[in-house]
């Protein structure tokens, strides 16, 4: 099968797009014929070995969280899935590898196609609406009536947050450009804040809850509107010796992490707002609680642009500027 691999760590060389053989499928594995392939600033990092240190990876990779396809093979121990069902999932971590023909996924991992979506804006989905789920839902229990700042809300995690806490019943603020406003107002966005302009800090006060993702001075910022008990989660960092902990890292990472991490976690003790780390996990049970979401059309696909399989480093450079309203795809069938 045709796939895009790496063969190191490395900030300046293109994935190259090579032969490789379809993926073994185990017992409790699905292989998926991959219709397209979701790509997220993930991808990017583990490329550069952002996060080798946490996820270390094998030579040659194949890069690629997010796909959306059809099952063509399944494991003799397979029970919710069957050849021709219609798919989409995140990959587990050291499973990844969606920018190729075909990929084997774990059935714990996949859920059903949402039936009013294309495969492409199913393959926008699954990592940042589970990243907002598992934000919303399963870390700060999110309640109606609760004040949330999600930052960056045109890019591909903050227009699918803003519309899962808007369906919670939170009030919602974001930062973007003018220019996306009126998208992001359609999404739900009660508070909008133009970044060029204004600084947030000024503006919000009293937050029950921000989800960052953007820099460390933006986090810093964070944590002072944020009312005394709430909570600040970051999806871009810094780690801390709890998610070290969570996905059983070796001693030293933990110590590093807690190092790393000092300075933040202290400021938010002392302003008694609580600081965590969420690197989100796959999760196709809750992947198939988000198809609900997407069926009732509580959540809409947000996609910018889509690309052709040839075109994925193309594809991987435009995330990487920073310019794209939503998500972006790489078709792959």
């Amino acid at each position: 099968m045709k796939a895009f691999v790496i063969n190191k760590y490395s900030k300046k060389e293109e994935l190259k797009l090579t032969e490789v053989a379809v993926p073994e499928v185990k017992e409790n594995d699905v292989l998926v014929e991959v219709h397209a392939s979701g790509l997220n600033l993930l991808d990017s990092k583990i490329k550069t070995g952002e996060f080798k240190l946490l996820l270390p990876y094998k030579f040659p990779l194949i890069l690629g969280h997010d796909v959306a396809g059809v099952i063509t093979k399944v494991g003799k121990n397979v029970k919710n899935f069957k050849v021709g069902d219609a798919v989409y999932s995140r990959v587990a971590d050291h499973r990844i590898g969606t920018l190729a023909e075909f990929i084997a996924v774990d059935e714990k991992d996949v859920a059903l196609k949402s039936k009013n979506i294309s495969m492409e804006e199913a393959a926008s989905i699954p990592l940042v609406a589970l990243t907002a789920w598992q934000t919303f839902i399963e870390t700060a229990k999110l309640e109606k009536g609760q004040k949330v700042f999600i930052q960056a809300g045109s890019g591909g995690v903050g227009t699918i947050a803003i519309q899962l806490a808007k369906h919670l019943g939170a009030t919602v603020a974001t930062t973007a450009s003018e220019k996306s406003f009126a998208m992001l107002k359609n999404l739900g966005a009660d508070v909008l804040i133009d970044y060029k302009k204004d600084d947030f800090e000024y503006i919000l006060k009293e937050y029950d809850l921000v989800l960052n993702s953007q820099d460390n001075n933006t986090l810093k910022k964070s944590l002072r509107i944020v009312k005394p008990g709430g909570k600040v989660i970051s999806i871009s960092g810094p780690p801390t010796p709890d998610f070290a902990k969570a996905i059983e890292a070796p001693w030293f990472v933990k110590i590093i992490l807690a190092f790393i991490s000092s300075g933040i976690r202290k400021k938010a003790a002392k302003l008694g707002v609580n600081y965590s780390f969420l690197f989100m996990r796959a999760d196709g049970a809750q992947l198939s609680q988000i198809t609900s979401l997407i069926e009732s059309g509580v959540i809409k696909p947000v996609l910018d642009k889509s690309f052709p399989f040839e075109q994925a480093n193309d594809a991987l450079a435009y995330v990487e500027s920073g310019r794209a309203k939503g998500k972006v795809v790489v078709r792959v069938k």
